[in-house]
């Protein structure tokens, strides 16, 4: 399960993959329909599983409104870095 960040929406997107260094570079490229309009993205956060359905749990968590609450408390000293760099 991972997250990424871009700067320019101020915007994540959370997705699961069994291939993090894959999917990234896929993202990256603009392989993605959902990210390819953001050049500007950034791993902020990833959790390895075991299990796939709770990988896609947790990635359905952090999808919800209290999810994404919670990953902004959680990286908010990383977000800050981000949005203050390269103003």
């Amino acid at each position: 399960m991972y997250v990424l960040y871009s700067k320019i929406a101020k915007k994540f997107y959370i997705g699961y993959t069994t291939d993090i260094e894959r999917r990234f570079k896929e993202h990256i490229a603009g392989k993605t329909h959902t990210t390819c309009r953001f050049p500007d993205l950034n791993l902020m956060f990833y959790e390895c599983f075991i299990s796939k359905q709770d990988a896609m749990r947790r990635e359905r968590y952090f999808k919800t409104t209290k999810g994404k609450k919670v990953l902004r408390l959680m990286l908010r000293d990383s977000l800050d870095l981000i949005e203050t760099t390269a103003r």
